[in-house]
């Protein structure tokens, strides 16, 4: 797959999804926007919860670790770039790797995760 290809395929997703990593905790707003972008794409849970595991906290749980005040210099641009070299490379044995490792990853933002699911599974009607 292309970097164009990714981008056009998962960045609407990803850019909504970002907002988990920041240093505050997600508006109701942002948590909209997300269910919006997810049910619009027709998502379902356990691919979301991959995409969360293998193509975004791999990047984003680095620039949450970082200084606090660099989110407010980050732009789409380059969180996109990130995501799309990240993404281009995850095959063979990096996307086992990232497998294993994403409790570490996730770990931080896991409760934000669980509140966007609880939101997904109140508008869909499903039960968890």
């Amino acid at each position: 797959m292309d970097a164009q290809t990714l981008v056009d395929e998962r960045g609407e997703l990803w850019l909504a999804l970002a907002p988990m990593w920041l240093e505050r905790e997600p508006r109701e707003s942002d948590y909209a926007r997300m269910v919006e972008v997810i049910e619009r794409d027709g998502i379902a849970l356990k691919d979301l919860e991959w995409v969360f595991r293998l193509e975004l906290a791999p990047v984003l749980s680095r620039q949450q670790m970082s200084v606090a005040g660099e989110w407010r210099k980050f732009d789409d641009y380059q969180l996109m770039r990130r995501l799309v070299a990240h993404n281009l490379r995850l095959t063979g044995w990096r996307r086992k790797f990232w497998a294993l490792f994403s409790g570490l990853t996730t770990m931080m933002v896991r409760h934000r995760y669980n509140a966007l699911v609880e939101h997904l599974v109140v508008i869909r009607g499903e039960a968890r």
